[in-house]
């Protein structure tokens, strides 16, 4: 089995590994080290040992074919309304590029209703997909993590991936790693950088670690597929989609390959009613986003961030939305889901408005996808001045009235 192993005939008892584990993984009595249910396998107490006692030990790989895994698939989630969402196409213009790469077919794997029509398809084969794998089946109208992993997991042992991406939403979250169980394969969480290792056919998989102080790459090299989630605003939607370029319906209906979903996959859970949680809707559907930090000072200055989100909308013509960094949420003046960054939401707006944001990794992570950001911070040399197009180093609680004033003297 892997994990931790303790050589009792090296170990001196120094306790050097009990000071340098964070996860109260590992403990000495009777002058030898025990490992603990706590353990990660981490490694940084065989790091520490001054005797080289203790050791990680994998599990051999064995049984796994790796040549006969070809393909990058995109699991293609389907909103509420039945519209492919966003994250999916982005990741399938993602794929495309891995897919050339790779030099192997790049397919989007989608589960509909069965009355859905052809638009998602299209949608699809427009953003680049050679193959759109779908599922027309009422069980699969709700996001039941059950009922889609039965069915990816047998189209997977039937088809052999290399790779399946999936979008990091609530429900992607829940049926990456149902899926991962299933398959007995591993899965990356929360990715913002994916790139492909041509020499080895592994797909790197970077993301965010120990609070985003620094950013771990990893790999899956004995076992298939791989698998990783990725943020939604993390990568840019195709061009071809964003400018709304149709694909003939012959082409995308020659792309499609219909399946069915098993006689005996049952759902377990019946939903007798759904309730919106958030009226105002998603801050990562908005085109124009306001985003506040603490050096709006208080809660009382968030009026005024709200009504320049909504003249900027009402100007530009388009859905507005206010974000906040995580101090904010802290303090309880917003609400998670306002909350933008590593351990909020990515967002990717057409223009951003940061207000008193200092630009913390953990916040910047999820901004890259923002087309325009205009940065507001006193602090000349506030790392969000690195990233922003347009800098006003100013007093954020005089700088927005203006700005209020203006908008409101141009829209009058």
């Amino acid at each position: 089995m892997s994990g931790l192993v303790v050589d009792t005939n090296k170990c001196v008892g120094c306790r050097r590994c009990v000071r340098v584990c964070g996860n109260d993984g590992i403990e000495v009595t009777d002058r030898k080290a025990h490992v603990l249910d706590g353990c990660i396998s981490c490694g940084m107490c065989v790091d520490a040992c001054p005797v080289g006692a203790l050791k990680i030990e994998k599990d051999e790989v064995g049984g796994v074919d790796l040549a006969a895994y070809h393909d990058i698939w995109v699991f293609s989630q389907v909103s509420a309304r039945g519209e492919v969402l966003p994250v999916a196409l982005e990741l399938v213009g993602k794929g495309r590029e891995l897919a050339d790469q790779r030099g192997c077919k790049l397919v989007a794997v989608v589960g509909e209703p069965a009355d859905a029509g052809e638009q998602n398809a299209a949608k699809l084969v427009a953003a680049g997909a050679d193959e759109v794998i779908r599922c027309r089946d009422d069980r699969l109208a709700l996001p039941d993590s059950e009922v889609y992993a039965e069915w990816l997991v047998a189209l997977a042992q039937e088809r052999k991936p290399e790779v399946i991406l999936y979008g990091a939403t609530d429900f992607g979250r829940e049926l990456a790693p149902r899926v991962a169980v299933l398959l007995q394969t591993g899965l990356t969480a929360d990715c913002t950088i994916l790139e492909m290792d041509l020499e080895k056919g592994l797909l790197q998989q970077t993301r965010p670690a120990f609070g985003g102080n620094l950013m771990a790459t990893i790999v899956c090299p004995g076992h298939r597929p791989q698998m990783a989630t990725v943020r939604p605003g993390i990568f840019a939607v195709p061009e071809a989609v964003a400018e709304g370029i149709a694909v003939d319906a012959a082409v995308a209906a020659d792309r499609v390959a219909d399946v069915a979903l098993g006689d005996d996959v049952t759902p377990m859970v019946r939903v007798t009613g759904v309730e919106p949680k958030n009226a105002e809707g998603s801050i990562t559907e908005a085109d124009v986003l306001v985003v506040a930090g603490r050096g709006i000072g208080s809660k009382k200055a968030l009026p005024l961030v709200r009504r320049l989100a909504e003249l900027l909308g009402k100007k530009y013509g388009c859905t507005s939305g206010v974000g906040c960094t995580r101090p904010l949420v802290e303090s309880g003046w917003l609400d998670y889901s306002h909350q933008v960054g590593q351990t909020g939401v990515s967002v990717a707006p057409k223009l951003m408005v940061s207000v008193g944001v200092s630009g913390a990794i953990q916040h910047t992570s999820g901004i890259g996808g923002s087309q325009t950001i205009v940065a507001i911070n006193e602090d000349a040399e506030a790392p969000i001045f690195g990233l922003a197009q347009y800098k006003v180093v100013g007093d954020c609680l005089e700088v927005l009235p203006a700005l209020i004033a203006r908008l409101e003297e141009e829209l009058a």
